[in-house]
Parts: structure tokens; C-alpha cells; sequence
């Protein structure tokens, strides 16, 4: 694989182990007293606004985007944000580890939604989430405890949401650098989330308890942002949702220690098969991609012929 590729992978698994460490913060954030609400405004509110000063500080250059560019990380956010809404609500009824063993099915939805935008996936990428949908079989067996239903089906909705912002975002990404489709589209999950809050929820969080959990899910928030997007624009959204499943490991490993959650025999070989799946993407070739390829739902977000470096060296 070229320097670009391994730039990538590199990028995808970044982001699942910042992705991984969200569902420990956000349930020790519940667990301490924070509503869901409450949890998904503030960590998201706060990363936009820490994102947002630190460019327009330092890296101005990154606050250019074009107009339908815009439109289209403006909705990636608002489908990311009722997503992310679905998921902490989730999260309240979920162990940790559970919540993010059924989330990780978003590969399979990625793939729908690709298909969708004429990018049929590879026959290995389907292997893979074969794989892979054994692994997530092996790792639901919970045994004799019983599963809150509810909370099963919200946790679904938002891993399917979370996928189709994918593929949206990859054709934004392909003339936008990561820090700017990052930056753009936290601001609109923001303009979903926060208001959410007040509508809601509307009570105040609690301030006799840490704030430590809704701090680590901020910059967890920003860091697997940029690095999901660069990912993103370097591999594509399938392969970075199929290396993005390495966040499952991560999340059960930090529900161990941090929560005090278990998994059972079968669920352990669930993720070894999962780990597998992961490997397989060495032998993976990335078809190149062409915003402006005709078909498929996201055909109109094209950029407007932009000369190749008016970015500067952002790669």
C-alpha cells in the first residue's frame, strides 16, 4: 500500500481508539448525574468551540469551504447530531460495552448507503463484513441477561444515522481538508444537539460531581473527528468504518477497568473474529473516488471546478 493508504489506516484506527474511550466517558458522565441530554450537548457544544477558536487563531485558512460543500457538512452534522441524541439516550439503558457492540453494525449500513450512491463495495470488503457480522453475533451473546429492547433499537437508529454521515461527508472531503469538514460539521451537530437540551431536558447539570468523563469526551470528540475525516478523505468511508470497528475492542476494554463490565467466553472469541476482520484490510485496494461521477443520492454535492492547491499543503 502507498504512503497515502498507510496515512489512512493510520487516520481510521485513531479514531476508533478516541471513538472507543466515548461510550466509558459518556456512561460515567450518566452515572455520575448527567442527563444524556445534557452529556451529548456538552461534549459537542464544548468540542465545536474549542475547534472553532483554535482555527480561527491559528489555522484561518481552514475556515474556506465551498457553498454546496457547506450545505453538505450541514447535513452530515444534523444526521451525525440526532444520531449522537439516539446514542446517549441509549447509553443510559446500555452497559457500555453492550451499547458499542451494537453500534458497530454501522459498517454494514455504510455499505448500504454507498451502495445507494453508485460505490458498490469490493468482494474482500464484503468478506470482511461477513466477518465481521459474525464476530458482532458472537459478541451480543450475553448469556441469560435479558436485553432492554428500547434501548437496543436507539442504539441501531444511531449507528445507521452515524453511517450515512459518511458517505456524505467523503464527497464533501473530496476538495475539503479534515479540519475544516470537521469543524463545520460539529458546529451543525451543535445547532441539533444543544437545542435538544433545552427543549427536552433543560435541567441544569450537576456541579457537585467531576466534570472530568464530559472533559475526556470532549477531546475525545475533537481528536476522532479529524482523524475519522482523514481517514475519510484517504481510504474512503467503508474502509474506514471497517477499521473503525477496532473502537469495539477498545470500549470493552476501557468498560472493564473503568466500569467494571465483563464479557463472557463467546463474546472474547466474537472479538478475536472481529480482530481478524480488521487485518484483512491490508489486502484491500481503494478504488479511487470521483465526486463527480453521475447517480446516486449524493451526486450533487460536486465542488465548483476549485483550482487543486487553493488548500495550501494540508495533506
Amino acid at each position: 500500500m502507498n504512503k497515502k493508504n498507510n496515512g489512512g489506516i493510520l487516520a481510521a484506527f485513531s479514531s476508533a481508539f478516541f471513538l472507543g474511550m466515548a461510550p466509558v466517558f459518556g456512561k460515567l458522565a450518566i452515572t455520575y448525574g448527567f442527563s444524556p441530554f445534557a452529556v451529548v450537548a456538552l461534549r459537542t457544544g464544548f468540542a465545536a468551540g474549542i475547534l472553532a477558536l483554535v482555527i480561527a487563531l491559528f489555522y484561518r485558512r481552514y475556515l474556506y469551504i465551498f457553498s454546496v460543500g457547506l450545505v453538505g457538512c450541514i447535513l452530515a452534522g444534523a444526521i451525525n447530531g440526532f444520531g449522537s441524541l439516539f446514542y446517549y439516550l441509549a447509553l443510559d439503558r446500555l452497559d457500555a460495552s453492550l451499547g458499542q457492540l451494537l453500534y458497530s453494525f454501522y459498517p454494514f449500513f455504510v455499505a448500504l448507503w454507498l451502495m445507494l450512491d453508485s460505490q458498490p463495495p469490493s468482494r474482500l470488503t464484503l468478506v470482511r463484513i461477513g466477518l465481521a457480522a459474525v464476530a458482532v453475533f458472537l459478541l451480543t451473546n450475553l448469556g441469560s441477561r435479558r436485553m432492554d429492547l428500547i434501548g437496543v433499537a436507539m442504539m441501531l437508529l444511531s449507528s445507521a444515522l452515524y453511517a450515512m454521515h459518511l458517505p456524505v461527508n467523503q464527497r464533501v472531503l473530496y476538495e475539503v481538508p479534515a479540519p475544516t469538514v470537521t469543524l463545520y460539521t460539529l458546529l451543525s451537530m451543535s445547532a441539533v444537539v444543544i437545542p435538544a437540551y433545552f427543549i427536552f431536558d433543560g435541567v441544569a447539570p450537576p456541579t457537585d460531581v467531576s466534570w472530568n468523563p464530559i472533559f475526556g469526551l470532549t477531546f475525545v470528540t475533537i481528536f476522532s473527528r479529524v482523524a475519522l475525516f482523514l481517514g475519510v478523505k484517504k481510504i474512503g468511508g467503508m474502509q474506514t468504518a471497517l477499521l473503525g470497528l477496532a473502537e469495539l475492542l477498545v470500549a470493552i476494554v476501557g468498560s472493564h477497568w473503568l466500569l467494571g463490565e465483563s464479557l463472557t467466553l463467546a463474546q472474547w472469541l466474537g472479538a478475536v473474529g472481529l480482530v481478524f476482520s480488521l487485518s484483512l484490510v491490508m489486502f484491500e485496494k481503494p478504488a479511487p473516488f470521483n465526486s463527480a461521477k453521475k447517480g446516486g443520492w449524493l451526486s450533487w454535492i460536486r465542488p465548483p471546478g476549485l483550482p487543486k492547491d487553493i488548500f495550501g499543503p494540508y495533506e
